[in-house]
């Protein structure tokens, strides 16, 4: 445990951090900050994404189910206990640091959405696949194959610690603490459930996304504005706070021990890119499969994803934990969140509970996605059977195993999947730029 707490340290230390928001603000750059100028455009595109497309929209599922199952994958336990966890290490300032990075992240979640469409292949099964891998491969040539490697290795591990196991614990504690129900009992059902999703593929995963992401997101952005509408004096001093102790660190006070500003900004950009994964290279790959003739309409859809995981979901929770006051009891994770919103709401914890089944049970079937897609890259479709049934046999080991050390190796894989990727971004940024360009003067012209 030692070992890998100090390799996790420094995966997630200064270099990759840097290299993370460096990568995005170079993007934003780059792109002349169009991914936030262009917000308002993004929500039009998912709209209209709902549909199936028209003729030379190529692909498996719609825009917005791509979006859905990205989202599906990202809001899970980050948006609740990854949070928690972040103020609970470093402080209401680390809210900041989580906001700045889902801003700049919109940048790099744009531009991997784009060069996933732009790259995808259509494999043995004739289904369109893409993602880091295929995008390092195709637009940077043999030479690279093994960075594309790389990353398939590291995705396809990460999948079954943050996408699986990791859920599907969080998902029966919540179970058993909320309703009494053994974890097997909820892991074996869980399993089957997912079985009876992942095995439908894309598309069934896609369709499940599609309502359950945004019903139970609405609902529990409702839950913290009713908690933030009782609390309304104290918002203004929560969000001055967030503010302050992002520059000056924040001074032990009751049971939290204190932080300094380099505490507020490592644990606030982790936890903002364990949240909403900009940078990570997961996504693109759900993106790849949308059904679009153009790889920028779908660049402007993706982007969405970051803003609706962290400055929306995640935010509303940060501010529930500081204008309830409990961000100084001690408590930390998914138990400092049910705290907040308890306190907040008489059967407030309820919300947390469900929302954490939920979010948990989607980031399953969104990351089966993506741990597939990168076995096949690595096995080819052959492996897709096998990991399947390996994927849910998987969430019942999750929901009865100690993850103390998987939960480590978990965030290890995420920073290791995100090198190749980041390099592959700015390697391929001339593309991005060039792509984009090219669509919003045919748009003008048009």
């Amino acid at each position: 445990m030692e070992i890998l707490n100090s390799i996790d340290s420094f995966v997630w230390g200064p270099p990759v951090l840097v290299l993370l928001l460096g990568t995005g603000l170079y993007l934003c750059l780059g792109l002349r900050f169009l991914p936030q100028r262009k917000l308002g455009y993004g929500f039009k595109m998912m709209l209209e994404g709902r549909k199936k497309g028209g003729a030379g929209h190529e692909g498996e599922i719609t825009p917005f189910q791509a979006l859905t199952t990205a989202l599906s994958a990202t809001i899970g336990t980050g948006n609740i206990a990854g949070v928690a966890t972040a103020i609970f290490l470093g402080g209401p300032g680390a809210v900041f640091w989580m906001w700045l990075t889902a801003l700049v992240g919109m940048a790099t979640k744009y531009a991997e959405a784009v060069l996933a469409v732009h790259y995808r292949e259509v494999d043995a099964n004739g289904r369109y696949v893409g993602g880091p891998m295929y995008y390092i491969k195709n637009g940077l040539g043999p030479r690279f194959a093994w960075l594309a490697w790389i990353f398939a290795f590291f995705a396809t591990i990460a999948a079954f610690g943050i996408g699986n196991t990791v859920q599907a614990n969080s998902v029966a504690d919540a179970v058993q603490s909320t309703f009494g129900i053994p974890h097997l009992w909820t892991g074996i059902a869980l399993a089957v459930v997912t079985f009876v999703v992942i095995v439908g593929g894309v598309r069934r995963i896609g369709a499940v996304a599609e309502w359950l992401v945004p019903l139970m997101a609405v609902l529990y952005i409702l839950g913290a504005l009713v908690i933030l509408a009782v609390n309304y004096q104290a918002v203004p001093g929560a969000l001055s706070l967030i503010f302050e102790d992002a520059f000056t660190g924040t001074a032990a006070t009751g049971g939290f021990a204190g932080a300094a500003v380099m505490a507020a900004i490592r644990f606030g950009v982790a936890r903002g890119v364990f949240s909403n994964e900009a940078g990570l290279g997961s996504a693109p790959i759900a993106h790849a499969a949308a059904l679009t003739d153009d790889p920028v309409r779908q660049g402007n859809v993706a982007m969405l994803g970051t803003f609706i995981d962290t400055i929306l979901v995640c935010s509303m929770t940060a501010l529930v934990i500081i204008t309830t006051g409990v961000w100084t009891s001690g408590e930390t994770g998914a138990a400092l969140s049910a705290l907040a919103f308890q306190t907040g709401l008489p059967g407030g914890e309820l919300i947390v509970s469900l929302g954490l089944i939920v979010f948990a049970f989607t980031t399953i079937l969104g990351w089966s996605y993506y741990g597939e897609r990168a076995a096949e890259y690595l096995f080819g479709s052959k492996v897709i059977l096998p990991f399947r049934l390996l994927w849910v046999a998987g969430v019942v080991l999750g929901a009865v195993a100690n993850l103390g050390v998987i939960w480590i190796v978990a965030d290890i894989m995420n920073a290791l999947m995100a090198i190749p990727n980041l390099i592959a971004l700015i390697a391929l940024s001339g593309t991005v730029f060039a792509v984009s360009r090219a669509y919003w003067r045919a748009n003008r012209a048009g």
